[in-house]
């Protein structure tokens, strides 16, 4: 019999110690363990050795990094170890970079435990597990909306954040998830793509451009 032996990085508790109850009923899991403690990361891993790592792409205040920047930069340092990247966000721009950076899997939060588990073996046999690409496009919040389009307004960062009484970790944070939701990788293609679904309306461009030539001009006669 296949016996694995699993380590949990997350911020979550509560999901830790659910995971747990799913997995440790199954004499094919030898050890299941979490940790919160990135800085001890390494040394667990190398005191350990787990058959798989599972990384939650949002360790919240956990570190600066997110999931997908710590599974690369382990790699680096144990580039035999298989990690499975966890996310709530079942998003292709997530599932493709996993892929990019080397991690042997995606797997969605809230896949069944039967699933996960077979999964699990799957990738500790040598195989990769990757959800089929599909054409997906999660709905902006309301918030994102506004950040979205005061941009496409021409307004910078710094406005935005006063004008909405948000910092601009904030507003950086809500383009990162504009970009991720709406699958693009530039401003440009942010505001082309946004137009095309409806959440702004070309005319709101058109009239930006032409305030932005009206105050060029303005100056250029002063």
């Amino acid at each position: 019999m296949i016996r694995m032996k699993i380590l949990l990085v997350d911020d979550h508790i509560l999901f830790a110690k659910s995971l747990s109850i799913a997995l440790c009923d199954n004499p094919e899991i030898e050890q299941f363990s979490s940790t919160k403690d990135i800085q001890n990361l390494e040394k667990q891993i190398a005191t350990e050795l787990p058959d798989i790592l599972l990384i939650d792409i949002n360790l919240g205040g956990l570190t600066d990094e997110d999931g997908l920047m710590l599974t690369q930069h382990l790699l680096e340092r144990f580039p035999d170890q298989k990690i499975v990247i966890l996310s709530g966000y079942n998003l292709p721009v997530y599932r493709k970079e996993a892929k990019r950076i080397g991690a042997r899997g995606f797997i969605s939060k809230d896949v069944e435990p039967d699933e996960l588990l077979h999964i699990l073996l799957t990738i500790k046999n040598g195989a990769t597990h990757f959800p089929r690409e599909e054409v997906f496009i999660e709905e902006l919040t309301d918030g994102e909306r506004k950040v979205l389009e005061l941009v496409a307004s021409g307004v910078r960062r710094r406005e935005i954040a006063e004008q909405l009484f948000i910092s601009e970790r904030t507003v950086s944070n809500h383009l990162q998830h504009i970009f991720e939701k709406l699958q693009v990788s530039s401003t440009v293609e942010m505001i082309t793509k946004a137009i095309k679904l409806g959440y702004i309306a070309q005319s709101s461009i058109q009239r930006s451009c032409e305030r932005k030539a009206s105050c060029a001009s303005g100056s250029d006669r002063s």
